[in-house]
């Protein structure tokens, strides 16, 4: 149920809405005799963004006030039926082709009942994979976390949970990947979780003053006991990979099951030319994140930066400079352009952004970040426009963006 405030003076009614826009539907249901107004209201809202389907409006009247109560249909079969399913690397496990991350939000940004109603959403409507790290608000993410779970019924074997090990302290002990923080430290984020162990434990970032060896076999005794089912890297090179690889190999050991890879349409190089490489040789696959490069591709940061959004958050003043410096006005010139299209096919710049990621047949599942269920039911709702970008599409993109990494490595070779 969402509330929007509406006001009435001298007979006019001012319509207060929240700062995301409704998801996007065709339709309004009027049941209600003050129709004259909303049936305006509707025409006027239609041209922006498209509304859900009203089942029932409700009107309390208290002084000066009325309180619109719009009480949703299940969004549930306009969005589970959006997501599918693939394998992870050559594993046999099936991940949801978008994933649910817990970065910047949860236990920082957004409230815990928000944190329930965002979960609760990508849960019901199909997404399957929820991804967090120790060192997200200082472990606050992952307690969060594993409260709602705790409090939902779900059945643990129908949903997949990865947490990210590297930073968990400030002692020396206590960051890193040595045997001593990755069994450690795993142990730690279980008893936040709550949870008797998780899908995929990942390595945050490489170490490179920890051997290969002792990485692959504290990864491979965390899996041995049961604490973790897999274990994958992040933020890894590809050298750095077929390292872990080797070493778990040589040792019979267990290697790495994928990669999380930064990619969107402002980073592309590793995604498309190295790991589909990785995968062909080795069978790691790739799961990403930033897909929508902090909400650059949103197109929010186009006249400055928000005093709500994530680069006026403390501590994200690099962020705030990157998108304020000459290769951020750059870029948000070229966004300018690749939004026309976004407008062609009756999209939203994020989900033109989204569906270029889910594109990629080599992605296995994108991490989304959402701080509203609105944002989310949205950014499920791009899976429609994956088969509408035609071959045709995609290379009009790449001649505004400039930057294929294909079409690169083709001209070097000349």
């Amino acid at each position: 149920m969402l509330r929007h405030r509406i006001q009435i003076k001298e007979k006019h009614i001012y319509l207060h809405f929240p700062s995301e826009p409704f998801p996007s539907r065709k339709k309004i249901v009027q049941q209600t005799e003050n129709t004259d107004w909303l049936e305006l209201y509707a025409k006027n809202r239609l041209k922006e963004a498209q509304p859900f389907i009203i089942d029932c409006i409700q009107f309390c009247t208290k002084q000066e006030t009325l309180t619109l109560k719009f009480i949703f249909m299940s969004t549930k079969m306009s969005t589970n039926s959006l997501v599918n399913y693939r394998y992870l690397g050559k594993s046999g496990l099936r991940v949801s082709c978008v994933g649910l991350g817990t970065w910047v939000t949860f236990g920082g940004q957004i409230t815990d009942e928000m944190a329930e109603e965002i979960l609760t959403l990508a849960y019901e409507s199909g997404i399957n994979f929820f991804d967090t790290a120790e060192v997200y608000a200082a472990g606050k993410a992952e307690i969060l976390l594993g409260k709602i779970l705790k409090k939902k019924t779900w059945r643990r074997s129908s949903y997949i949970i990865s947490t990210k090990l590297y930073w968990g302290g400030k002692a020396e002990t206590e960051k890193g990947l040595s045997r001593k923080h990755i069994i450690e430290g795993l142990k730690s984020s279980l008893v936040r979780l709550q949870l008797d162990y998780v899908d995929i434990v990942f390595a945050n970032r490489p170490d490179s003053h920890t051997p290969m060896e002792e990485i692959v076999r504290a990864f491979t005794y965390v899996i041995n006991q049961g604490w973790a089912m897999y274990w994958g890297t992040s933020r890894w090179s590809p050298t750095e990979i077929m390292e872990a690889y080797s070493v778990a190999r040589q040792f019979n050991q267990i290697p790495p099951i994928a990669e999380q890879a930064e990619y969107h349409l402002l980073q592309r190089e590793k995604v498309e030319l190295q790991m589909p490489e990785l995968y062909q040789k080795i069978g790691v696959g790739t799961i990403t994140w930033s897909p929508l490069a902090g909400g650059i591709l949103t197109g929010k940061y186009d006249d400055g930066v928000p005093i709500y959004s994530r680069a006026a958050l403390k501590g994200y003043s690099w962020f705030k400079d990157k998108i304020l410096g000459e290769e951020g006005r750059r870029q948000q010139a070229k966004l300018r352009e690749a939004a026309i299209i976004a407008d062609r096919l009756g999209c939203s710049m994020s989900q033109l952004a989204l569906a270029w990621v889910l594109k990629n047949e080599n992605v296995q599942c994108v991490l989304l970040g959402a701080s509203t269920v609105d944002q989310l039911y949205l950014n499920i709702q791009a899976l429609q426009y994956v088969p509408k970008l035609s071959g045709s599409i995609m290379q009009e993109l790449d001649k505004i963006l400039g930057n294929s990494p294909k079409l690169k490595k083709e001209s070097n070779m000349r």
